[in-house]
């Protein structure tokens, strides 16, 4: 019995005490990592012209809605997982696990979406540019009647180098925030069931 309210106390522990330890007060601060990052991406960033065209396609801008959404989860689950170790409560802490078994899912679900979709968000965007170019063939004004020549650079390729470096970019910050998603369900899932043991001796 000792043993195991020692084992108790020390999964507490490390849930609430060292910040920079604690798997729950990691899990906010990557929720809000998240959200600056979508957020960025929609405002800011090479990408934000693109974003807020008229023409984007809507899977573009539900995308990013849905991680801002996702990090706005995250940063209210650890209020679950703060509350539940603080009071022992298996439904907090059985509730913070299944919030980030869902969490994790989705995650999971996103990163092969965002792959698989590539070529798809190139031929979206291929097809924006080239609508674009052909309602600027149709207005004459600002145009001259020879051809000049400047440098070249191929905008489909530029647009696909951008989608690419942000793709790598959002599966390395995927693959941290899963990484601190399963161990924050290890120890959720392992303090519960240590205060469930320790109930049942009682």
């Amino acid at each position: 019995e000792l043993k195991k309210r020692s084992t108790l106390h020390c999964n507490r522990n490390l849930l609430l005490s060292d910040p920079a330890l604690t798997g729950v007060f990691v899990l906010q601060l990557a929720g809000l990592a998240v959200i600056a990052f979508g957020l960025w991406l929609r405002f800011g960033g090479p990408m934000a012209e693109f974003a807020t065209d008229k023409k984007s396609p809507e899977l573009f801008f539900m995308g990013l809605y849905v991680l801002v959404g996702a990090g706005a989860i995250m940063s209210a689950v650890g209020f679950f997982g703060c509350c539940g170790a603080a009071r022992e409560s298996q439904c907090l802490i059985g509730t913070f696990f299944a919030c980030l078994l869902v969490i994790f899912a989705g995650e999971v679900t996103a990163g092969v979406f965002a792959f698989i979709g590539k070529k798809v968000a190139i031929q979206e965007a291929q097809k924006i540019y080239e609508d674009a170019y052909e309602d600027y063939m149709k207005n004459p004004v600002g145009k001259v009647n020879s051809t000049i020549y400047r440098y070249h650079v191929n905008c489909l390729v530029e647009i696909q180098n951008v989608i690419d470096t942000h793709l790598h970019l959002v599966g390395i910050v995927g693959i941290a925030i899963a990484s601190i998603t399963i161990f924050g369900m290890i120890f959720s899932m392992v303090l519960c069931c240590t205060i469930r043991n320790m109930r049942e001796m009682i």
